[in-house]
């Protein structure tokens, strides 16, 4: 069974990234971006997709968490998508309804090769803390683009903006690890009738 691990290094003039991860973990958790609630919304999605990940951004807080959150979304994407290699054998579509509280948000994956993000989501706040919830959407949108990926992110109601970021991260977590599973049916096949998930 091949592994599904990648690392990727990602450096500009606004951010150095690195990123590790390994799609059949336990969800280990090691997350060092500088910006506290991302690495709480971090430490959800490793956790909840059971995706290892070893996280450590340098970037240019003095101006604000932007470039930071979306470079880290851009190097997960990437690292997912190494990791994926074929999308062989995996089972590819996933969706869930996640409930936290007052809060209940929905998720849907095509690990399809095509990326393309559908953001239904607003927050009654613009930040959480000092996060700009705006960065929430920046963030998905980065790793869909660059693992190549399918996603869907609905809010359905929801009072508090930090329940809502958090059910929007575990969402994609739950999705992602459901449609990154291995299919015992159909371990060595590409799950589309064109026999390609490279977009």
């Amino acid at each position: 069974m091949t592994s599904r691990s990648a690392k990727v290094s990602r450096k500009t003039k606004e951010t150095d990234i690195a990123v590790s991860l390994d799609i059949d973990g336990s969800g280990r958790t090691d997350m060092a971006t500088g910006v506290g609630f991302f690495d709480h919304m971090l430490d959800q999605l490793s956790r909840h997709s059971l995706i290892d990940m070893t996280i450590r951004a340098n970037g240019d807080l003095h101006i604000d968490d932007h470039h930071t959150v979306e470079d880290t979304g851009i190097a997960i994407g990437q690292a997912l998508a190494q990791a994926m290699g074929e999308r062989r054998g995996i089972m590819r579509y996933a969706s869930l309804d996640l409930a936290m509280d007052e809060t209940l948000t929905r998720a849907a994956v095509d690990v399809s090769g095509r990326p393309y993000l559908v953001w239904n989501v607003a927050f009654p706040s613009q930040k959480i803390g000092t996060f700009d919830t705006e960065l929430v959407r920046e963030f998905f949108h980065a790793l869909a683009q660059n693992a190549g990926i399918t996603l869907h992110v609905t809010n359905h109601y929801g009072a508090n903006s930090h329940h809502i970021a958090e059910t929007c991260f575990k969402a994609v977590a739950r999705v992602l690890r459901a449609a990154l599973e291995r299919d015992p049916r159909q371990p060595d096949a590409v799950p589309s009738t064109k026999g390609s998930l490279k977009g």
